[in-house]
């Protein structure tokens, strides 16, 4: 799906239904749909869930399939509490100048204007890339993804491609691969390389370590700055056919592969 066309397109519709939203939201729904648009599992799943009793309404058992729900009724599973609203698994691929904060008085754009009104929910960046790197966000409200993307115990794995201002010595690619100590930390690159073996200004390096601003930090230390820096994957997503400013929504297969860290 390729932003530009699909929001336009969504932006249309939606402007037409507007009126009907809200009254929409309050509908009832089926107890299999609710499950399965709270990003648990799909509803054929949802269904052998609610067979095997393990799903409460307002603090009941519920077995039968044709059970309907609404809003206002407090659905469990396993005593974790489930929201209705639509789980969205957005990829952007941000543009230079563009913060990842969703609300910033200080800046002039958030990566928040570049997916404009696509979806009806609220979503989030995972994570942060600073104004000035480019590259791969994902965005979603889905909160225990984000968690577990985010928390240094689940260890996912970025590359980046790095611009330098001067080449990079060999006497400091083996210092960096080695490790490079930040405010008590020896940062370890799970590896680092030339991308071009007659331009020595530019390195790939791939890390799992979520710390701020983690590789400009790594190659200031050796007296180097970074003229551009580019997220080129991130945690299994890569930036194939798409352009830069450009997002689509992720595929089942890649939400399946996020959820289940298949990568």
């Amino acid at each position: 799906m390729k932003g530009n066309k699909s929001a336009g397109k969504f932006r249309d519709k939606r402007s037409n239904e507007s009126g009907k939203a809200g009254a929409k939201r309050d509908e009832p729904m089926r107890l299999n749909r609710f499950i399965s648009n709270s990003g648990l599992c799909s509803r054929r799943e949802a269904d052998e869930l609610i067979k095997k009793g393990l799903v409460t309404i307002n603090g009941k058992v519920v077995t039968d399939l044709s059970t309907r729900v609404n809003n206002r009724d407090i659905v469990k599973y396993r005593n974790k509490t489930l929201s209705s609203e639509k789980k969205i698994y957005m990829l952007l691929n941000k543009p230079k100048g563009y913060v990842t904060t969703v609300r910033d008085p200080h800046a002039s754009h958030t990566v928040l204007e570049l997916i404009g009104d696509a979806c009806r929910e609220r979503i989030y960046p995972v994570g942060r890339l600073d104004k000035d790197t480019t590259g791969l966000l994902l965005l979603t409200n889905d909160g225990d993804l984000a968690g577990k993307l985010t928390h240094p115990a689940y260890n996912r794995k970025k590359i980046y491609h790095v611009f330098l201002d001067k080449p990079l010595t060999k006497k400091d690619f083996d210092a960096i691969s080695e490790g490079t100590d930040l405010e008590g930390n020896s940062i370890i690159p799970d590896a680092i390389a030339y991308t071009d073996p007659d331009d020595k200004t530019q390195i790939g390096i791939e890390l799992h370590s979520g710390q701020n601003r983690v590789v400009r930090r790594i190659f200031e230390k050796f007296g180097y700055r970074i003229q551009k820096l580019d997220r080129v994957y991130f945690a299994g997503l890569t930036k194939k056919n798409l352009p830069r400013g450009k997002w689509r929504f992720l595929t089942d297969k890649e939400v399946y592969m996020l959820k289940k860290h298949s990568y």
